[in-house]
């Protein structure tokens, strides 16, 4: 008899966001304004990280808890219902023109798992970080990070985030000791400076049960150089906003029954960081929702987004206490704000307006859990403003922020994204029903203790809400962009509804110092019979914006696409042929019922001089069971793990 292989064991924790109520803050934080709880922790050497990696197979613990937010809706109102979305004519696809000078495999779930010498969890999604400066293109997923040349070589191993900001791993597989669980990194090189910033959100766990502690931070690491493989200082900022660590107490809600590890139990927690930045200061945005609770103890389960402006100056000369001003849960309108993006501008296109303007972009929908606004669709955006950006050197900051609604084209819930059959070895190893390690014990066996009952199937893809995505400020206009449900339309004929994107082209002013502003141009990004999801906009040196996005659907497995969408005739151009579906463990019912097939957070977009480098999920490998099987098992040619699949793709443009 075959002897029984070691099976997952997954630890899940579900964090619930529900309501809050929130104030509108114009103005500094002046709690917040001198010195701020931003602190110096030292620096390190990239080039001096340099561990090996992990032996291949399936370990245990296989998982990390996931925080997974389950949205509900403010009041007990039924959440959005999906809407066919407005109609939009369908774009060509095509391959990728000559202008795509540079194409690579960037990271994927395989380099993730194996970095740090396999003290690593399996994760989905990637959520990508890209920027490029002089000579290196530095790109981020989830958990790791490796810096390449122009060319796509690699010029330094992975490396995963626990290494770089100085925590233990993830998780020790020798020790069985869990050190700080890192997410949603984001970056940006500032050419005005010579600077690379670095940001992730870091949740501590305890050390010996591996549960949540309620304590997480803001990690911003800044390059001494231009060069990513020197040195970098590194920065933390606690965002748990309960009153400890110097954080204000947003009154986020706690749950009376955690275990005793949990040290922090009515902590908030800084979801989705984002990077933006100005001649002036380094800005950092957050959704804040209750850590452990679900607004039923009294307290917030969503409290509004957090903006976090940064004196550039400080953190580049490397005082050890940069000054930050803090604007708290802002709203726009009567609605909570939610995914206020920040602007990256390229270098010498920022506002030197009122003494120094960042501008952010949201939308005011989301899913509706979070913003309060539950409506089928919308057709009005969030514009805002951090004047006087100039004071984040001055001993006391006077830095002013502002927002309106302004209209634009309607958008709705996306519905979830399809993809082209295939080879999934993982589903089929879970369906597995034969002997194949002893009497009936079947390929299951593999990572569950029981046999399914159900038969797993292809998963559809996470298509997002209706959050911002990445925002630039170019020439006076601010740019961004947002999933949505579309209607592609062919002559007369609507056809089923998709997943799309719509995209902004904003004019913002003031007028005796209030914001003003309005959408100058706008449109669809739509495929018939497929799937468009997680766009991010790039401006070139010579105006055109492209989005980038992955391309999925009837005629498509998940693949990299890039699109002029100023362009008179938008035509979607895929730089990176998908090879098979996405086969993770987030879209089977046997890691998690019901399952959540995760694709992505966001994509990525950075401006270098001429070229315009682009950065999306897609799947860059296929396999055949049998192929899956081969030892060492899920490796497949050393091209995946057991567990996932996904990859990614970065290109550099050239028009």
């Amino acid at each position: 008899m075959t002897a029984r292989p070691a099976r997952i064991v997954k630890h899940q924790v579900v964090i619930l966001a529900l309501f809050a109520s929130t104030l509108v803050l114009l103005g500094v934080d002046p709690a917040a304004a001198a010195g701020g709880p931003l602190v110096s922790r030292g620096s390190v050497r990239l080039s001096s990280l340099v561990s090996p990696a992990g032996s291949e197979g399936i370990a245990n613990p296989e998982f990390a808890q996931s925080i997974e937010e389950d949205h509900a809706t403010d009041g007990g109102k039924p959440p959005p219902r999906h809407h066919r979305g407005p109609s939009a004519t369908p774009a060509p696809v095509a391959p990728a023109g000559p202008e795509a000078a540079v194409t690579f495999a960037g990271l994927n779930h395989r380099d993730t798992r194996l970095a740090n010498g396999g003290n690593q969890f399996s994760n989905e999604p990637p959520d990508q970080a890209l920027c490029v400066g002089p000579s290196h293109i530095l790109e981020g997923v989830n958990t790791v990070m490796r810096v390449y040349d122009k060319s796509g070589a690699p010029v330094s191993p992975t490396i995963s985030f626990n290494e770089f900001f100085g925590y233990p791993p993830a998780i020790d597989r020798t020790t069985g000791i869990f050190g700080a669980f890192i997410t949603d990194p984001v970056c940006h090189f500032d050419s005005a400076s010579g600077r690379y910033f670095l940001a992730v959100l870091t949740i501590d766990q305890d050390p010996t049960s591996g549960d949540f502690t309620g304590k997480n931070r803001l990690d911003l690491a800044v390059s001494t150089t231009s060069d990513p493989t020197g040195v970098w200082k590194r920065y933390s900022l606690p965002v748990q906003n309960d009153g400890t660590e110097g954080t204000p107490d947003h009154n986020c809600d706690g749950d009376p029954t955690l275990p005793p590890d949990v040290t922090n139990p009515s902590a908030c927690i800084g979801d989705y960081p984002h990077i933006g930045a100005d001649r002036n200061g380094i800005y950092i945005t957050t959704n804040e929702y209750s850590f452990f609770g679900d607004g039923s103890n009294g307290g917030a389960a969503y409290t509004g987004s957090q903006i976090y402006a940064i004196s550039k100056a400080q953190l580049v000369s490397g005082v050890a206490t940069p000054t930050i001003v803090n604007f708290n849960s802002p709203k726009l309108g009567k609605f909570r704000s939610f995914t206020v993006w920040p602007a990256i501008a390229p270098e010498g296109k920022d506002s030197t307006a009122n003494g120094g303007t960042e501008f952010l972009l949201s939308s005011t929908l989301g899913d509706g859990s979070e913003t309060g606004n539950t409506a089928v669709s919308e057709d009005r955006i969030g514009l805002w403003s951090l004047t006087n950006t100039r004071s984040l050197d001055a001993a006391t900051p006077a830095v002013r922020l502002q927002n309106r609604l302004i209209k634009a084209d309607t958008y709705t819930l996306p519905p979830k994204a399809t993809q082209k059959d295939g080879p999934t070895p993982l589903k089929d190893c879970l369906n597995d029903r034969t002997d194949r390690f002893g009497p009936g014990l079947g390929c299951w066996a593999l990572f569950v203790d029981t046999e399914p009952t159900q038969k797993e199937v292809t998963s559809v893809l996470d298509s997002n809400d209706t959050r911002m995505q990445q925002v630039v400020y170019s020439r006076g206009s601010l740019f961004g962009a947002l999933d949505t449900g579309v209607t592609p339309k062919a002559g007369d004929r609507l056809q089923s509804p998709r997943a799309g994107a719509l995209w902004v082209g904003v004019k913002p002013t003031f007028k005796h110092g209030k914001l003003k502003g309005k959408t100058e141009r706008s449109g669809y990004v739509a495929v018939a019979n497929n799937d468009v999801a997680y766009p991010a906009l790039g401006v070139t040196s010579s105006g055109r914006v492209v989005m980038a996005a992955t391309l999925s659907g009837r005629d498509h497995f998940p693949s990299a696409s890039y699109t002029v969408v100023t362009d008179p005739r938008p035509t979607v151009r895929v730089v990176s042929e998908g090879l098979g579906p996405q086969d993770g463990f987030s879209g089977y019912r046997a890691f998690g019922d019901p399952p959540r097939p995760r694709w992505g957070d966001y994509g990525a977009a950075a401006m270098d001089g001429g070229t315009l480098w682009v950065a999306s999920e897609s799947i860059e490998q296929s396999c055949t069971l049998d192929e899956y099987l081969t030892a060492p098992i899920g490796s497949c040619g050393d091209t995946r793990t057991a567990l996932a699949n996904w990859g990614t793709r970065v290109t550099g443009l050239r028009f």
